[in-house]
């Protein structure tokens, strides 16, 4: 087992290292430029869009059901976990790392839709199914010719393995243990709690998903929202000074220790990837099922994720954290944390820090209910990579398998599962980031038509 969780840890420091972190900058300023910054020219445009009528197609779910099922599977650990252990491993800089993978994380996002919608397929159940092993097989044939089926099935093994852990077993855990510290009912029996609910959730399929992240994820992203602002209100005259440490610290790299590459670039964008997920390949799945005609209106509906996710989220929690009083510096720079803390217990504690006894609250149901919107969105990304793998047929198995294992992960260590998952949740990057610059001509060609008043082209195949 030592020697297996080694060779993982090795193929995981690749997955999430400069080489990684490199390839997706590149394909960030290059679809941030190729679209002439579409992410933020279109921004107003992308919120009317999400009440609009006027774009209906065929699909399962609302474009706006689509990018809330999208941002059910990002907005969570990663926004409230994630931030903290950025701040603690990289310093107060890695936030501005993880601005800019957020604002270029835009760009990727609405590619990833737009494709992902034109390559769309209708499968045997009359349901749509789409995302990178589809505009991988497709788009790539149309660019380059030549069978691209098996880089779009590589896409889809390493998205089906990391459902099990990113989107699952290491959920559940996160939930069971919140519970278990802030009122200590036992792991197993939240397990239990959580199973039996995804359960209920799942079976509707990305209907009854879409029903359930489209009612959670607003009000519980409003409530986090809204309890960090009180907590930036009471505390506003720290704002600046917490503003001054990101970016004094983006560039220097003296609040930590490792240097600036190795700890305040590479936790920054790390964790900014693992929070909004742009350019790994998963929101696309369920942007692909949205009732909608033109593959970029979808995109720029897609843009939305990253800004509310990383710009919005993720940024409420880092000020929250460098106001609370728990950061300190001495006089070489060197940061240090109260009690060393990091993760979800930082964040806790800084809330607790700010709003005494209804700080951590505030955390632990964020927490709660943001893993559970998690569980059910990375359902459907698993159930439509397995789909592609092994048909239609073959996902009830999958089904049933996924929600055991909801139980299992409330209850046992998962330090193994984490590196595991986390890895093949960085390895979906490959085969999408070379689509994504493979067909990068496409999405800038299609982006000129839609402004320029053309018709889509769609793939129209349900093969």
């Amino acid at each position: 087992m030592e020697a297996l969780n080694a060779l993982v840890g090795k193929v995981g420091g690749f997955a999430w290292g400069p080489i990684m972190i490199t390839l997706l900058f590149v394909t960030g300023v290059l679809l941030t430029l190729g679209t002439r910054i579409v992410q933020f020219r279109k921004l107003i445009q992308a919120f009317k869009l999400l009440v609009s009528k006027e774009h209906a197609g065929d699909g399962d779910i609302t474009p706006f059901q689509a990018l809330m099922t999208s941002l059910s599977a990002t907005i969570g650990t990663g926004n409230i976990a994630g931030v903290a252990t950025a701040i603690a491993a990289g310093g107060p800089g890695a936030v501005f790392w993880m601005w800019i993978t957020g604002a270029l994380g835009g760009s990727m996002k609405f590619g990833e839709a737009v494709l992902a919608v034109k390559y769309r397929i209708t499968n045997e159940k009359g349901e749509q199914s789409g995302g990178p092993m589809y505009y991988i097989k497709h788009g790539m044939k149309d660019q380059y010719g030549g069978n691209w089926a098996w880089l779009g099935w590589c896409f889809a093994l390493f998205g089906f393995i990391a459902s099990f852990g990113i989107g699952n077993m290491v959920q559940s855990n996160s939930v069971a243990a919140a519970i278990k510290s802030s009122f200590g009912i036992s792991e197993w029996i939240t397990g239990v709690v959580i199973a039996v609910a995804v359960a209920l959730v799942i079976i509707g399929g990305i209907k009854s998903i879409a029903k359930v992240t489209s009612k959670i994820v607003p009000v519980m992203a409003v409530i986090y929202i809204l309890g960090s602002l009180i907590v930036l209100v009471a505390k506003s005259s720290m704002i600046p000074d917490a503003f001054g440490l990101i970016f004094s610290n983006a560039f220097s790299g003296k609040a930590v220790a490792g240097g600036f590459l190795g700890a305040v670039v590479r936790f920054g964008v790390a964790r900014g990837v693992f929070s909004n997920e742009a350019g790994l390949g998963s929101a696309p799945i369920a942007h692909a099922a949205s009732k909608i005609k033109d593959p970029v209106v979808q995109g720029i509906i897609a843009s939305l994720g990253s800004f509310i996710d990383t710009l919005i989220v993720c940024t409420m929690t880092a000020l929250v954290i460098l106001v609370s009083g728990l950061l300190s510096f001495n006089d070489a720079g060197l940061m240090s944390i109260t009690d060393k803390l990091s993760g979800a217990a930082l964040t806790s504690t800084a809330f607790s820090q700010s709003l005494p006894g209804l700080g951590s609250f505030i955390v632990t149901f964020g927490l709660i209910f943001f893993a559970f919107s998690t569980i059910i969105g990375w359902y459907y990304y698993g159930s439509k990579c397995f789909e592609y793998i092994a048909g239609v047929s073959a996902v009830n198995v999958y089904k049933w398998i996924y929600v055991a294992l909801t139980l299992v992960g409330a209850a046992v260590p998962l330090s193994f599962v984490w590196n595991l998952s986390d890895t093949f949740n960085g390895l979906m990057a490959i085969p999408n980031l070379i689509a994504l610059i493979g067909c990068s001509p496409m999405i800038f060609t299609m982006l000129k038509n839609y402004e320029a008043g053309k018709p889509p082209i769609v793939m129209g195949s349900d093969k």
